[in-house]
């Protein structure tokens, strides 16, 4: 499905981010990923590779929030693959604190990570995009339609990154490129494992499949969305959350 695509993929060292990688990989694509570590990068690669050594997958740990670390970046990948034709601005970083304990520096930290971050690449990666008319796909998540019982930042970041998809797709469409997000549901992920029992347990009884998300499971969702055979899709948000919805 994404054969000859050069894709690159924020927060791809572990959880969904990596199960989009991989997936992508499986497609055929050309895999950059980014992580926040050079050793989480590292080890990444390395166990993709111990998957399948044919695999073209390099990685990156830029400081997404900073301008010039990521156009530096963005330049030496076109400068490697030729082209870039994707961008999945999946790194992020969740919240459970309550109200009264919110300090200032929680918040800056996941509204620089969770919005800013998808402002900057999104913003680097345009003229290469152009080329190509290609993709950008956010990482998107089910609190940004019904908010979470704490940790306001995250699904008030997450409601961002929703505005700065479906306003990127009405900006971007002239141009050629597509703008999508994906929401995913309760995750098996290791974000998901740090929150508590008592915010999770009463989401998962509402899921009429009986089950949380596997990564997988958003990965099939992004790889749908990046491919052609969504060429006619932009300025969806797309809800993988195993939910029935009148």
């Amino acid at each position: 499905m994404l054969e000859n695509k050069v894709a690159i993929v924020t927060g791809g060292t572990r959880g969904i981010g990596y199960a989009i990688v991989k997936k992508f990989l499986e497609n055929k694509a050309k895999v950059v990923l980014f992580g926040s570590k050079e050793e989480s990068v590292i080890k990444a690669i390395n166990s993709l590779k111990e998957e399948n050594k044919d695999y073209e997958v390099s990685g990156y740990f830029p400081n997404l929030t900073n301008e010039e670390e990521v156009k530096k970046v963005f330049e030496e990948i076109k400068n490697k693959y030729g082209k870039i034709d994707i961008l999945v601005n999946n790194a992020g970083v969740s919240s459970s604190t309550h109200l009264e304990d919110y300090t200032i520096e929680e918040y800056e930290k996941i509204t620089n990570l969770n919005i800013k971050s998808v402002f900057v690449c999104s913003k680097e990666i345009l003229p290469y995009l152009e080329e190509t008319k290609g993709v950008i796909l956010n990482t998107s998540s089910m609190v940004s339609i019904c908010g979470q019982q704490s940790g306001v930042m995250y699904p008030a970041s997450k409601f961002a990154v929703n505005g700065i998809t479906l306003s990127l797709a009405r900006e971007l469409a002239p141009k050629g490129i597509r703008v999508n997000a994906v929401a995913p549901g309760v995750t098996e992920t290791d974000m998901v494992k740090k929150l508590p029992k008592e915010m999770i347990e009463p989401l998962i009884k509402t899921i009429p499949l009986g089950r949380i998300g596997k990564p997988e499971d958003i990965a099939n969702a992004f790889t749908f969305l990046a491919s052609p055979m969504a060429s006619y899709i932009t300025g969806v948000v797309l809800s993988v959350d195993g939910l029935a919805r009148n």
